[in-house]
């Protein structure tokens, strides 16, 4: 790979940094194992058993738009092979249920709804099929698989993100260039997730939790929770990180489970969307059709409490005085309890770590009130309340090559003693592990 193009991978695309200030989006998780109280089946469950009878995709994209989503991800086929909408490649979709009468589409529905509400559309689409029984053909599994994948990109509109689930595939070759070059073709502006040539990759774990430092650069990213396998890219190239996560425990609805808690909802934002990375949060529907009421009420409380910490920044305005370090002014007087940083990413990521400084009246750095790694598309710091006018960010950055920049910085009262409490990997996975599995 020359200079130019090395130099040309490190930087995002407009689709990925379209796609990084979006922040945050929604995953529909629906299908058969909604209605049969599993979360993987194996491709046997009959397509007679689904029937949501009173299937809303509007109060879905209504959903997603509570959670604070600019986009949203369908299930349009998860591993168990069936289709949501009745496709031409095989008989196991919503056309084979008794579902508007065999005359329903799951996909069109909700491609429409979003239109409508002005909101993106995405769809997921499962390279490991157990119901096909050509998978075990790798070439006409393909063949078979881009067919679904052509007939996804060319009949819902404008598609905003392609996910592919590693899920089942570690050790399965696929042709990537193929599938890839039918998104590419039909869907330029869509960012692919995680496999083939991907554009935005997996963070690594199913909890919804990134670390810091978050960089933007990788070479490799995992395949699955399943295994310890991972993907290359051939060298390194721009990929943030998509922080998937399911508002239940489950990623399918099911009548025992119920959403987390206020408390951890609030933890999962400040280690994805605060630290730099997207957030993709799963959405159920029931088997009504229906984002369960619950659900609702609890994503509800989640907005109000972001609207009431993050609802009324104070801007700050930026003079760079060289070396790295940036003052911050404000219009006056302010007591905060928060900052939200902002990096310049148009050339690439730079800031590789970054300490935020009270200023003196001389201008010189005073105590420091919060520090940290990477800042990227958006990086928030919580601290104890404390008044300030000005204050100071020292950034550290490469040696040689474009300088590091801030783009804004923004400045809170929320009220808020610190950071919410996050519960641990391990506590997540005991509580997900209970689910049934299939």
């Amino acid at each position: 790979m020359s200079i130019t193009a090395q130099t040309a991978a490190l930087r995002p695309t407009p689709a990925q940094l379209r796609w990084q200030r979006a922040g945050v989006a929604a995953f529909f998780h629906f299908g058969l194992n909604t209605f049969f109280g599993v979360e993987w089946s194996d491709g046997t469950l009959p397509p007679s058993g689904f029937d949501p009878a009173r299937l809303d995709a509007r109060q879905w994209v209504a959903a997603a738009r509570t959670a604070g989503a600019r986009h949203v991800v369908l299930t349009a086929k998860h591993h168990d092979g069936f289709c949501l909408w009745p496709t031409a490649t095989t008989d196991y979709s919503v056309a084979a249920s008794p579902w508007r009468d065999g005359g329903g589409d799951v996909v069109r529905e909700l491609a429409d709804a979003c239109a409508e509400a002005g909101m993106g559309f995405g769809v997921y689409l499962s390279p490991w099929d157990r119901h096909e029984r050509r998978y075990d053909d790798p070439a006409a599994y393909d063949d078979f698989y881009c067919a679904q994948l052509t007939e996804l990109c060319t009949r819902y509109g404008d598609l905003v993100e392609v996910w592919f689930d590693g899920a089942g595939s570690a050790g399965r070759s696929y042709d990537w260039e193929r599938i890839i070059g039918i998104v590419r073709e039909h869907q330029p502006d869509a960012v692919v997730f995680n496999m083939g040539d991907p554009d935005i990759r997996w963070v690594g774990n199913e909890d919804g939790l990134a670390e810091d430092p978050v960089e933007y650069v990788a070479d490799t990213t995992p395949n699955d929770v399943h295994t310890d396998a991972t993907l290359g890219f051939g060298g390194a190239r721009y990929l943030p990180p998509e922080c998937d996560v399911s508002l239940r425990h489950g990623w399918f609805w099911q009548p025992d489970d119920e959403p987390k808690s206020l408390e951890h909802l609030l933890g999962i934002h400040y280690r994805s969307v605060g630290l730099g990375a997207n957030l993709l949060l799963n959405l159920p529907p029931n088997r009504e059709g229906l984002i369960d009421a619950v659900d609702v009420a609890r994503l509800e409380e989640y907005a109000a409490e972001l609207t009431r910490r993050f609802g009324a920044p104070h801007e700050g305005v930026l003079t760079a005085l060289g070396d790295g370090v940036w003052r911050v002014e404000f219009a006056c007087d302010v007591t905060i309890d928060h900052l939200e940083l902002e990096e310049v990413l148009e050339d690439g990521q730079r800031i590789a770590g970054h300490r935020v400084r009270a200023a003196d009246p001389a201008e010189g750095a005073g105590e420091e009130i919060c520090a940290g790694g990477t800042v990227g598309i958006r990086r928030l710091h919580a601290f104890p309340a404390r008044a300030v006018r000005r204050i100071l960010i020292e950034l550290d950055g490469p040696a040689d090559g474009a300088a590091p920049a801030l783009a804004a910085v923004r400045a809170y009262r929320t009220g808020a003693e610190s950071a919410p409490a996050v519960p641990s990997t391990e506590e997540y996975r005991a509580a997900d592990d209970d689910m049934i599995m299939m």
